[in-house]
């Protein structure tokens, strides 16, 4: 017998090899903890007889002993018996073969009985890598030990041995069963992910989850139960801020739409004033409100419960042109701030009646909106007050403007006494924004028609305006429908894509947050909806689409095409949706000209036709020198001279 056959006596797994890992001889312990036979390993590589995920481990002791000439540990998982992979440390060193000189490598397993704790650094030094903690249970004696890991985890289990009892009743009740089955169900492959309430000696209660698996210690060991551990507390927490963030955010956009929705649907002025006075300050987070109303040149005046009727009697019947900062507001159609005392007697020396001025700036600040705009007659304003200290946003103040102008829209109609749908029909109208003005190096223009009636009520809308980085957002959307419904959820949804494009980049995600926003709610009805962000200076255009009708383009030499936009289903549907958008480039001196289905569908004209029709009408008024205002008129006058039954809304935008 020689020295190598010597190598291979002991009763723990060892294999001989040459340098480059080919096993040159084996002995029985080593095959069958392979898994395999002697004379299937003969031959081999080394690392190829491992199971795949420790062949690289197996592999690089081999190598290190084998270019060294040092002896090599590593820690590996033999397949072992039943299925329990066997932890074992592996020792490699270089040997020489007494009868043919050859230097071999000898890999060995260590009987690690007397120091199990050597078997575990590896496992140490990966769950600290990786910020988790590591722990060790015997069922035979019901004992958990902590072995360390993430400092933040370790400080959680001061005692490095705890029973498992002691450990139990410091979880959460209702996760007692879960942490029992975590344990009892232990195998060979790394459980899901439990999560656990637990509660330490001096802290709160923190969301832990964790993950077993079994393993045998050694050649011949005791198997033991490990686990991981992950403190996911300040996820959770952060997760729960998000939510609530959320919450409250779909909320707000909530009172806002409804807000909306009920200043269109007024009727009579008391409904007007009864909408605004009760949603007015909580829409906002304000303190109180008052509305003003402008009769024969004078004001009559409201108020809220956050503001008593005796402290804003002194307004009552004030004339228009009286020097105080309510009057002139509504005058001249201009917002006003006034954070404190001092600034509002340096703007208006002669209107200090307000009994509560005294107040301002220490007990609270105030802002007024006026219902129309500069250069359109006065026709009231409202005023909110809120906490000292406080100053409403950019975005806040343009939200605020926007539903006052719906609030004057209605106010408008309603002193003009119509007939509910005659009103509606004509609030419908008037709701439609005004274009931004001297866009460079782009023309807008926008053309809207009732119904051919003018009795039924459309959801037809067109929308356009700056966005803070400079590009234009045009929007054009039909809500379903032909009645005072329709009107308001068209003015509903316009609203709530307002404001939800103050606070988001890109036409895929407002129409994506304005769907989760209208299914959330219940919408009773749905809405199409294309949307775009275009870049005046390159010309560089973003779209996105809701079910609408398709994108048409025209060009100087007169040829035009379709653009069938991505995007996703109708607005108000399909929970869980996210919209797709795409970019492609407004060449210079071409068009995109949006419209909604009443202008290209009609007894006897399809879609298809119908497109084509108003695509061919906007490359020829290109071609003949139209500006965007013109081209508008063309495409609008072929959908009237075919009888349309549908209100019709057109959106042109030319590069010039």
């Amino acid at each position: 017998m020689d020295a190598s056959d010597e190598l291979l006596r002991g009763a723990e797994p060892a294999a001989l090899l040459t340098l480059d890992g080919a096993i040159r001889g084996l002995n029985a312990a080593m095959a069958t903890a392979l898994g395999s036979s002697a004379e299937q390993c003969l031959g081999r590589d080394f690392g190829d007889v491992w199971p795949a995920s420790q062949r690289m481990l197996a592999e690089s002791l081999v190598a290190h002993a084998a270019k060294t000439k040092a002896v090599a540990m590593r820690v590996l998982d033999f397949p072992g018996r039943g299925g329990t992979p066997v932890a074992s440390l592996i020792e490699a060193q270089q040997v020489k073969d007494p009868v043919s000189d050859e230097q071999l490598v000898w890999v060995h397993a260590l009987d690690a009985g007397n120091d199990l704790a050597s078997l575990l650094i590896p496992f140490r030094l990966a769950t600290t890598a990786a910020h988790l903690g590591l722990w060790m249970y015997s069922p035979d004696d019901h004992q958990l030990e902590w072995l360390g890991g993430a400092p933040a985890l370790v400080a959680l289990f001061p005692d490095p041995a705890v029973s498992l009892s002691t450990v139990i009743s410091a979880v959460h009740p209702d996760d007692r069963e879960a942490l029992g089955q975590l344990l009892r169900s232990a195998s060979t492959r790394q459980s899901p992910w439990v999560r656990l309430r637990y509660l330490p000696q001096h802290e709160g209660w923190h969301q832990l989850a964790a993950q077993t698996r079994r393993i045998q210690l050694g050649y011949g060991g005791p198997e033991r139960i490990f686990g991981i551990l992950r403190d996911d507390t300040k996820q959770e927490k952060r997760k729960e801020k998000a939510q609530a963030a959320l919450t409250a955010e779909r909320q707000r956009a909530k009172d806002i739409a409804d807000f909306s929705s009920a200043l269109i649907t007024a009727a009579t002025e008391q409904e007007l004033q009864q909408v605004a006075l009760t949603r007015l300050a909580a829409t906002f987070g304000a303190s109180g409100a008052l509305l003003a109303l402008v009769d024969e040149g004078r004001l009559r005046v409201s108020t809220d419960a956050g503001i008593a009727m005796w402290e804003v009697d002194v307004m009552h019947g004030l004339p228009l042109d009286h020097p105080s900062a309510l009057p002139e507001a509504i005058r001249t159609g201009k917002p006003q701030f006034i954070p404190d005392r001092e600034d509002y007697i340096r703007r208006w020396p002669q209107g200090a009646e307000f009994p509560r001025l005294g107040r301002l700036g220490s007990d609270y600040a105030t802002s007024i909106t006026p219902l129309s705009e500069t250069g359109n007659q006065p026709l009231g304003g409202w005023l909110v007050t809120y906490g000292s200290g406080y100053r409403p946003s950019l975005d806040e103040m343009t939200l605020m403007g926007a539903l006052a102008d719906l609030a004057g829209q209605a106010l408008r109609r309603i002193r003009l006494q119509q007939a509910r749908v005659e009103l509606a029909t004509a609030l419908q109208k008037t709701m439609l924004p005004t274009l931004p003005e001297h866009l460079a190096g782009l023309e807008v223009a926008a053309r809207y028609l009732p119904s051919r009636d003018g009795l039924d009520i459309g959801g037809d809308w067109y929308d356009a305006f700056v966005m803070p980085d400079g590009t234009v957002a045009m929007e054009i959307g039909d809500a379903q429908g032909h009645d005072v419904d329709a009107a308001a959820a068209m003015g509903q949804v316009r609203a709530s894509i307002r404001a939800i494009a103050a606070h988001e980049p890109d036409p895929a995600t407002v129409l994506t947050r304005t769907n989760e926003l209208l299914v959330t709610m219940g919408a009773a009805r749905f809405s199409s909806c294309t949307m775009l962000h275009i870049d005046p200076g390159d010309g560089r255009v973003t779209g996105a689409s809701a079910g609408h009708v398709p994108l048409l383009c025209a060009r100087k030499d007169g040829s035009h095409s379709i653009h069938e936009l991505a995007g996703g289903p109708v607005l108000g549907v399909v929970p869980d949706i996210e919209y797709g958008e795409e970019t492609f480039t407004l060449d210079e001196d071409s068009a995109l000209v949006m419209v909604t289905d009443g202008v290209v569908e009609g007894p006897g004209l399809t879609l298809d036709a119908g497109l084509e029709r108003a695509g061919t009408l906007a490359g020829a008024a290109l071609h003949d020198g139209l500006n965007a205002e013109e081209t508008a008129d063309r495409v609008l006058d072929a959908a009237v001279a075919v009888d349309h039954l549908d209100d019709v809304a057109v959106l042109v935008i030319r590069r010039t």
